[in-house]
């Protein structure tokens, strides 16, 4: 009988930014790794920061099937909210067609719902309202997707866990140790109440400190200026303009319109979808 093989797909949140181990990063995937089976496990982490839907459609996906995965993550989502080229519609047909290639090859699906970027960077209403509509969005259609294709889904847009500052990176965007682990606990707990986990549950308690204050400034001054860099050139210009649209739909009383707006968009993107992919779905 051959270990179980499970292949993490993503963007840094899956990578494991957030989460240095002594060889480089871990993350979340490589601690739920360890407890799936009582046996060693065949752990692929493809996952690259920056990725969105497509280049886990095209480029991540088909290097995962040729792996004849058990289990495959698919975490991502966050880098198409913070794109001036999101598109609900393109999102959800990448996703759509992501769960049924694996789907249709046999592999268990791990799906997660994310935090709105814009709360947890702590920007003005007027900026993060729009970057909040977007995630819901996102969020609605891996909703659904999970429960089409049977995914085992995390619930990890909201909770206590998750505005607990120790959770999470300098950046806060990223989890630190402890919510990497959190993520690879609840999956675990998961996987496991479905009978398609059987070994030890990851510990909750970091295996390294946490960084120091002058640690946290130092990569916010440098890695974390350049990542605030390339957001500034391709977000930040529309995000101004949906901001003033905000602004003006509130000072009218039509705040719900954009919501409704959103809504109405999301609707129609999970209704163009096929009603169920082909099992040899193309993913190139």
């Amino acid at each position: 009988m051959r270990p179980v093989r499970f292949v993490a797909l993503g963007d840094s949140l899956t990578e494991g930014v957030g989460d240095p181990a002594r060889r480089g990063l871990r993350g979340w995937a490589a601690l739920l790794a360890g407890g799936l089976a009582e046996e060693p496990v065949e752990f692929t982490n493809l996952a690259v920061r920056g990725a969105q839907t497509r280049d886990v459609l095209e480029r991540q996906t088909p290097a995962a099937l040729a792996l004849r995965p058990d289990l495959v993550s698919v975490v991502v989502g966050v880098n198409d909210v913070l794109r001036c080229t999101f598109d609900i519609h393109a999102v959800a047909d990448r996703l759509d067609r992501v769960y049924a290639a694996c789907t249709g090859q046999g592999a268990v699906v791990l799906t997660a719902c994310l935090p709105d970027p814009g709360n947890m960077l702590g920007l003005p209403g007027a900026l993060a309202h729009p970057l909040a509509r977007r995630q819901r969005a996102v969020n609605t259609v891996v909703h659904e997707l999970s429960d089409r294709y049977g995914a085992v889904h995390l619930h990890a847009s909201e909770g206590e866990w998750l505005t607990d500052r120790a959770m999470w990176s300098a950046d806060r965007l990223h989890p630190g140790e402890r919510g990497h682990r959190q993520f690879a606990l609840r999956f675990h707990g998961l996987l496991a109440g479905a009978g398609l986990a059987s070994g030890a549950a990851p510990s909750p308690e970091p295996e390294f400190p946490a960084p120091s204050r002058s640690e946290s400034l130092w990569w916010l001054a440098t890695a974390g200026t350049g990542w605030v860099a390339r957001r500034c050139t391709d977000l930040l210009p529309q995000l101004l303009t949906l901001a003033a649209e905000e602004v003006c739909h509130r000072a009218c009383g039509a705040g719900s319109r954009l919501d409704l707006r959103a809504s109405a968009a999301v609707s129609a993107a999970l209704a163009a979808l096929p009603v169920a992919q082909a099992a040899e779905a193309e993913v190139a």
